[in-house]
């Protein structure tokens, strides 16, 4: 077996462990914010939402700074580092009796959440150009696999042996797939000459301004994520309109499923047909699908509609994140890829801070059936974006550097 093959394998399974475990708390953060004191719903509620948002408003802040730390030094300490930093806060969540504590170990697990998106770009940038899209996409299978199962499994747990041991075996198996990376991963770094250019940051972002591709499709990661978060708190009140049961949340979870499912089944076909006819076409068919496939959900008028129109999104949702993932490497040079990676992800996590607060504006004025027009215009805007790319002259993006550079060379 190749070292690329065996790190390949490596990472699905940690990949796995890590969405699987890290999702097996997010169903009862509110129900253990209620174990600290006699609060109102109105004060839990609030510190819900900021206790869930906050890793990522951190997590959006150090993405960039973690890639420019893997470009210099390699992915594999950065996996370490932010295997063991999530590792070590959700167990001291476990032990947490106030709701300030509990915040600023959210915020700190954010500072090291990046472990999923790291290797994203370190099996990327082990990957060649051409199978970039395939092999993204059967990554992604390994977290989805997780984040399917977590959800349900934690829920499970936390009623048969509590919250403090939940968050403890959470460590426990975030731990192992930290071991994992350590001793199993094998990373093959590119040998730095005297010759190579070193991009200060200041470059780095002007570049990424100044290439119409990957600025559109920062921009358009952004607003995918926008459009999935700002729907997903939002689901089990939505099914509550649709079921008169009691089993609500059951029933929920199944609908959160069924896009999963779809994501699971098709991620890797897309990024395989992305390979072989271009990133830029299948990204733009998929956000267009996007579109299609989430409008009609705003006018469901029973449960099974709403969780086969979840299917269809999930599948159309499942290439954009290996589709976008393989266009950055594509562009972005070897030597700065951990760094553009690095931004790509920060609007991945931009996304995650908006979305909810623009699905909860829009569902607090409107309802939430406009969530889905409103989703569905993201969708759309972005198919847009990318279409208006597409027909733009091609700039080669080592080119946009050397003049970024150039620049701001002292004359």
């Amino acid at each position: 077996m190749t070292i690329q093959k065996r790190n390949f394998y490596i990472m699905w399974v940690s990949n796995f462990l890590v969405a699987g475990t890290a999702t097996m708390i997010m169903p009862f953060l509110s129900l253990y914010i209620e174990t600290f004191g006699d609060y109102s719903p109105q004060y839990v509620q609030k510190w819900s939402g900021f206790i869930f948002g906050v890793t990522f408003v951190s997590a959006f802040l150090m993405s960039p700074i973690w890639g420019r730390i893997a470009d210099r030094f390699g992915y594999k300490p950065i996996l370490i580092i932010n295997g063991f930093g999530i590792a070590l806060s959700i167990f001291l969540m476990g032990y947490v009796t106030n709701v300030e504590t509990f915040f600023f170990l959210r915020l700190f697990m954010g500072i090291v959440t990046g472990f999923i998106p790291t290797s994203l770009a370190f099996i990327s940038a082990q990957t060649p150009k051409e199978s970039a899209g395939k092999t993204l996409g059967t990554l992604q299978m390994g977290s989805v696999s997780g984040t399917l199962f977590g959800p349900v499994f934690g829920g499970f747990l936390a009623d048969s042996v509590g919250f403090q041991y939940t968050f403890v075996i959470t460590a426990a198996a975030i731990s192992v797939a930290a071991l994992l990376v350590s001793f199993g991963i094998k990373e093959v770094r590119k040998v730095k000459s005297s010759h190579d250019i070193q991009y200060s940051r200041k470059t780095v972002f002007s570049s990424l301004i100044h290439h119409r591709l990957m600025l559109h499709v920062m921009i358009i990661t952004a607003l995918i994520q926008i459009g999935n978060f700002s729907i997903q708190p939002l689901l089990s009140l939505y099914v509550a309109q649709l079921v008169d049961q009691s089993d609500v949340a059951l029933l929920a979870g199944m609908t959160f499923s069924a896009a999963g499912v779809g994501n699971l089944l098709f991620a890797r076909r897309w990024g395989r047909l992305g390979d072989a006819i271009g990133y830029e076409k299948v990204l733009t068919v998929l956000l267009l699908l996007a579109f299609l496939f989430i409008i009609p959900q705003a006018f469901v008028q029973s449960l099974w509609q709403l969780m086969a129109l979840r299917l269809l999104f999930g599948i159309a949702v499942g290439g954009l994140v290996p589709t976008t993932t393989a266009l950055v490497r594509r562009e972005a040079p070897i030597e700065i890829q951990g760094e553009v990676m690095g931004y790509n992800t920060s609007f991945r996590f931009l996304g995650n801070i908006i979305g909810p607060f623009f699905g909860g504006i829009v569902s607090g004025y409107v309802g939430i059936s406009s969530v889905f027009f409103s989703t569905g215009a993201l969708f759309l805007i972005a198919f847009f974006f990318l279409s208006y790319t597409r027909k733009q002259p091609k700039q080669d993006f080592e080119k946009v550097l050397s003049h970024e550079q150039s620049l701001q060379l002292p004359n």
